[in-house]
């Protein structure tokens, strides 16, 4: 029998529960680390670096620019995340996006394509009163229907500018494609084709050419392609692009800021856009895709192996690599003289900072161009917001519409700017 009375009975059963609270304390702190670090909380707002000479126009422009000498502040608890902005965008596009109403122009293509485009008209007087037609180009795959387009669309009517977005060939599901192409990184026929109607239909207007991620290496390519291509063009505007497809492919790549899942991601909405015109593309018509390359197309897991099997024989490129060198806006960007406005972010998985030395150095040596680089924003994202639901207009809406505002009264008042004198190369 044992002796031990009541009082003596041990047990080790209290301090178990502070062990395991213990455990759930590091296991809450490890997980609000994780979140802290991958939502980026502790990185400050600040205002965009912006690359620019300081000539008597960049002063005017960052005189009536506030937007640019302002901190970008995202939505507190989401919005310093590039990955989360640029998820965001890629989703949803934009909150709240307007109903348009617009008139769709079909223009037939030398080679037997229909290039499309809707025109949305102005729905107040501009700040000048001028008229001021918006050229603007979408990124990959996308069209006049995206809601971040009709974002930026209905904003731009409410001050006055006419709006014309190309639809890029092949991007509308419901519109067949008459030949067997389809749009590419840098093919500028279908955006020419436009501008150019848009320039015999209203030869009183102006224009400001806008083009969004791959859009952007679009305008650009199509402004330096030609002289021509500037005449009545006050100004260009590019968000979020890469400049060189060559060098940007192969960031795609790396796994680093998981641009491979990225890339496996694009590489997807890719082969449905294909195949969606699966019999244009492939069908009796074409003589330059193969049953192989279908086969090929199904396997693929990046835009590289997509645009070696499918993209480049659209053109009739004998490689990938000329492919690429020959889409680039970097080999003709040089060549643009009317002011050139480009706008990156820091965060963007999409584009890696590498890409960023090319703008960065084309602001520095010319003093048409002005580069800005905000710390936060990732790829076409620039939400804004207090603290977790983000505003219908972006922060991108805005500098464009700010931008855009300040060439067009710079134009009107250029000749008593042009007294002023030029100061020496700087950056703000």
């Amino acid at each position: 029998m044992s002796s031990h009375g009541e009082g003596d009975v041990y047990t080790i059963a209290p301090e178990m529960p502070a062990v395991f609270d213990g455990m759930k304390l590091a296991a809450v702190a490890t997980v609000l680390y994780a979140i802290v670090r991958y939502l980026n909380l502790k990185s400050p707002t600040a205002p965009p670096d912006i690359s620019f000479q300081d000539t008597p126009l960049n002063h005017y422009i960052l005189k009536s620019c506030p937007i640019l000498t302002k901190d970008y502040i995202p939505p507190l608890l989401w919005g310093k995340s590039g990955h989360v902005q640029t998820a965001l965008y890629g989703k949803m596009g934009r909150v709240g996006s307007p109903n348009l109403c617009g008139l769709r122009k079909y223009l037939p293509m030398q080679d037997g394509a229909t290039a499309t485009f809707d025109v949305f008209e102005p729905l107040a007087d501009h700040i000048t009163g001028d008229d001021i037609t918006m050229v603007i180009c979408p990124g990959i795959g996308n069209h006049s229907e995206k809601h971040y387009i009709r974002t930026f669309v209905g904003y731009s009517q409410s001050q006055g500018y006419r709006c014309a977005v190309l639809n890029h060939l092949g991007a509308l599901p419901d519109i067949e494609l008459t030949s067997p192409r389809m749009f590419t990184y840098g093919c500028t026929w279908e955006f020419a084709a436009m501008v150019s109607y848009m320039k015999k239909a209203l030869p009183q207007t102006q224009f400001i050419v806008v083009g969004f991620s791959l859009g952007g290496n679009i305008v650009c390519k199509f402004l330096g392609e030609s002289h021509t291509n500037q005449e009545r063009v006050l100004c260009c505007v590019s968000v979020c692009q890469g400049y060189s497809v060559s060098r940007a492919q192969e960031t795609f790549l790396q796994w680093d800021q998981c641009r491979r899942l990225y890339n496996f991601l694009m590489a997807d909405n890719m082969k449905k856009i294909i195949l969606t015109h699966r019999g244009s593309l492939f069908g009796v018509n074409s003589s330059k895709m193969k049953d192989t390359d279908l086969s090929r197309l199904f396997t693929a897991t990046s835009l590289m192996q997509i645009d070696d099997g499918i993209m480049r024989k659209f053109h009739g490129h004998d490689s990938l690599k000329d492919y690429y060198e020959k889409e680039s806006c970097v080999h003709y960007i040089h060549n643009v003289s009317v002011p050139l406005f480009l706008v990156n972010s820091s965060d963007d998985p999409l584009v890696h900072p590498s890409l960023l030395t090319i703008p960065r150095t084309l602001a520095e040596k010319k003093s048409n161009v002005m580069f800005a680089l905000t710390l936060h924003g990732g790829h076409l994202g620039f939400f804004e917001g207090a603290v977790l639901f983000p505003h219908p207009l972006t922060w991108m809406d805005k500098v464009i519409i700010s931008y855009a505002n300040a060439i067009c009264q710079w134009e009107r008042k250029r000749p008593a700017c042009q007294t002023t004198c030029e100061k020496p190369k700087g950056r703000a």
